[in-house]
């Protein structure tokens, strides 16, 4: 008996949402309580969000958050590189494989 895969359908939003940046921060060591207290006064909140912390960073500390951006990008594209790396050779075996 084959199952049908469910296919999961989101929205232009939905892609765009980060549920993570959206969490609140809790303050648990002395840099997070100084952190979510400087950017709640910048944002005039009570509830700091991950998302929150990631702005002020990039407009009071660009080199910090430009450094991490640069890193993630590069990890990303490594990544990409190593799975392309990777189909091309399962394809090749395959079509040897094939051809015996």
């Amino acid at each position: 008996m084959s199952k049908e895969k469910e296919e999961k359908v989101i929205t232009e939003q939905e892609l765009h949402t980060n549920k993570t940046l959206a969490m609140p921060v809790v303050p648990d060591s002395e840099l997070k309580t100084y952190l979510v207290g400087y950017t709640g006064q910048k944002f005039d909140k009570e509830q700091v969000t991950v998302n929150m912390i990631a702005e002020t960073l990039a407009t009071d500390f660009p080199e910090f958050t430009l450094a991490f951006a640069e890193e993630n990008f590069l990890r990303g594209y490594q990544l990409g590189l190593e799975d392309a790396e990777g189909f091309y050779k399962e394809k090749a075996e395959a079509a040897v494989r094939a051809a015996d």
